[in-house]
């Protein structure tokens, strides 16, 4: 059995991260670290687990954990870590944005497993993706593959109030939030930083710009991503490039129908779509922000570390309507 323990455990992706491995057969929760929610009955927070009475969070590290998860804030994660020292052969997953960059600062790989998946196993820490950068660079890497990013790339993506996490501000209010939706971080989504440096992993010259809009939609979970860029390709052949990059991708399928944000909610897939329109290849990709896009992708990533199945603990039942 694999021992993990989840640092930062009352948030919406660690409750996400909980409920996977609550229902892994290779996994065993050894603690929930938060210091707010300390003492607590899990179910208190996460009030779907009431059927885990004997869980509870607590303030006490085990440093000897297989396997430590870090659901901690973004810019939380490296001060932590600074402070706390795991066992030599503990692996780390962080959900943060701390170690995502190569900036040569850390030992951290990037876990975006299309892109990595060959080297990922070996790793012993883990940087998971951002939920955006998950979607649009899903819907990137099979061009960049073959230099085909040659113009600017556009890309709108709306994203669910969960990917603002459990905090309280303005713009998660039920009462605006509801029948609304606006942008945010127009051109300098912090995300972009991820999706370009892996986007240059396998197309070495690519320095055009990927103008993204990201938007707040009027749903809890999901985002639905558009992007378009010019091409000479047909869609036959665009489309072939996508299913051969994605032939031996376990949660990530090419359909050739227009998709909808509820195909993957509430599962581990990302769902994409290829057209050819009057020059421009269109691409839509789809995910669960809270799955692929973070608690999903990080046990995606576990399993890899450990040599076992991918889909192991990440096989749910989605709730179409």
């Amino acid at each position: 059995m694999i021992n993990v323990g989840i640092i930062g455990s009352g948030g919406y992706a660690a409750g996400e991260l909980i409920r996977c491995l609550l229902q892994h057969p290779e996994v065993e929760i050894d603690f929930l670290y938060s210091q707010s929610q300390a003492g607590k009955k899990l179910f208190t927070v996460h009030e779907d687990l009431f059927t885990h009475p004997h869980i509870t969070f607590t303030d006490t590290i085990n440093y000897e954990v297989d396997v430590a998860f870090l659901c901690l804030g973004h810019e939380h994660a490296k001060p932590f870590l600074k402070a706390h020292h795991f066992a030599a052969n503990t692996k780390i997953i962080d959900l943060s944005s701390d170690f995502r960059l190569n900036d040569n600062s850390h030992d951290f790989m990037y876990g975006l497993v299309e892109l990595n998946k060959s080297v990922i196993p070996q790793a012993q820490y883990l940087a998971n993706p951002g939920c955006f950068a998950t979607a649009i660079q899903l819907g990137l890497l099979p061009l960049a593959k073959h230099n085909l990013l040659k113009k600017d790339v556009h890309v709108h993506a709306i994203t669910g109030s969960t990917g603002a996490g459990q905090g309280f501000s303005t713009t998660s209010h039920f009462s605006w939030r509801n029948n609304n939706i606006s942008i945010y971080k127009a051109f300098e989504h912090q995300h972009l930083q991820e999706i370009s440096q892996s986007v240059h992993t396998l197309q070495k010259g690519f320095d055009q710009k990927i103008n993204f809009i990201p938007v707040r939609g009027d749903f809890t979970r999901g985002i639905f991503a558009t992007l378009y860029t010019e091409s000479s390709l047909s869609e036959e052949e665009l489309n072939s490039i996508f299913k051969e990059y994605y032939a031996d991708a376990t949660f990530t399928f090419i359909t050739n129908e227009t998709l909808s944000l509820k195909q993957v909610v509430n599962t581990n897939n990302c769902l994409i779509q290829v057209q050819k329109v009057e020059g421009k290849v269109l691409i839509t990709s789809a995910i669960d922000n809270l799955l692929k896009g973070a608690a999903g992708q990080a046990i995606q990533n576990m399993n890899l570390m450990h040599g076992l199945p991918e889909k192991m603990g990440l096989q749910f039942k989605a709730n179409y309507y």
